[in-house]
């Protein structure tokens, strides 16, 4: 699934191409996504000048003066710009025409992700009001993870995972984060120090700035605003590496199953 350093990473693609341009059209060729592509939506956005391209959490916001529409890229979905004249694929369901010929086009082969419309603040939206603070931002602090865990007998790596607790920083960000904060992924949320937290919302931030250098991660099917993949795997520590050595210890790094997602963790290096 595209997580944040994956969806900032295509924000920050389209960003150039797409602020200032106005929406001719929309080509719906499959409107069946997660929620189904309204006719109301199409004739709402149609014809509107993108003011701006922001990101909340995994959601992908594109402002106008009459409102907003909110993208999410769902479990394999990419957003990239190509040409109106490029022929579309198979999953290419949705194409945001712009009037210098260019398109955003919106590639879902499981169709999980959105394209949603609000004439309303989206912050409010009924999918963002309840997300946690960015990691990356300047209100999130180890002070946040610390109060919000207390009595929480629930896996510090799901409950990184919880949007409500912290928006968008996924599984493998998860995972990464945990090992070079020196804490197993299965540690109740709950039993984890304030200076312990501290250490982690520093791993956090430096895990998700050294992905969004390298472009996301590309497990999959990831691409970027410009059909590229991420490079971030190549220098993953722990996650996908259920077996191997630990490149810090020599360890084998160890796979435990968490809820319905595999945790990966160094029995040496985490505690």
């Amino acid at each position: 699934m595209p997580e944040l350093p994956e969806v900032e990473t295509t924000r920050r693609g389209i960003e150039p191409h797409t602020v200032g341009r106005t929406v001719v059209r929309l080509v719906v060729r499959n409107p069946a996504l997660r929620w189904r592509v309204t006719p109301k939506l199409v004739q709402e956005f149609s014809g509107q000048t993108i003011r701006s391209v922001t990101r909340r959490g995994k959601y992908l916001l594109f402002a106008t003066d009459a409102g907003a529409a909110i993208l999410h890229l769902g479990m394999s979905g990419s957003l990239r710009v190509a040409p109106c004249t490029q022929a579309a694929n198979i999953h290419d369901h949705v194409d945001i025409v712009l009037d210098n010929g260019d398109c955003l086009r919106l590639h879902d082969p499981r169709r999980f992700g959105c394209l949603l419309w609000t004439r309303d603040d989206p912050q409010k939206h009924k999918l963002l009001r309840d997300l946690g603070p960015e990691p990356l931002a300047a209100d999130f602090s180890g002070d946040h993870l610390f109060v919000k865990s207390r009595r929480r007998k629930r896996a510090i790596r799901d409950f990184l995972l919880d949007s409500r607790v912290l928006a968008g920083i996924g599984n493998i960000y998860a995972n990464e984060a945990l090992f070079a904060a020196g804490l197993r992924p299965m540690r109740a949320a709950g039993r984890i120090s304030k200076d312990q937290y501290a250490r982690l919302t520093q791993a956090i931030r430096a895990t998700l700035n050294r992905a969004l250098k390298a472009g996301g991660t590309t497990l999959r099917d990831f691409r970027n605003g410009r059909g590229e993949p991420g490079y971030f795997q190549l220098s993953l520590n722990v996650y996908g590496r259920g077996g191997e050595r630990c490149l810090v210890c020599g360890t084998a790094i160890k796979a435990k199953r968490l809820g319905q997602r595999s945790a990966f963790f160094c029995p040496k290096c985490q505690s």
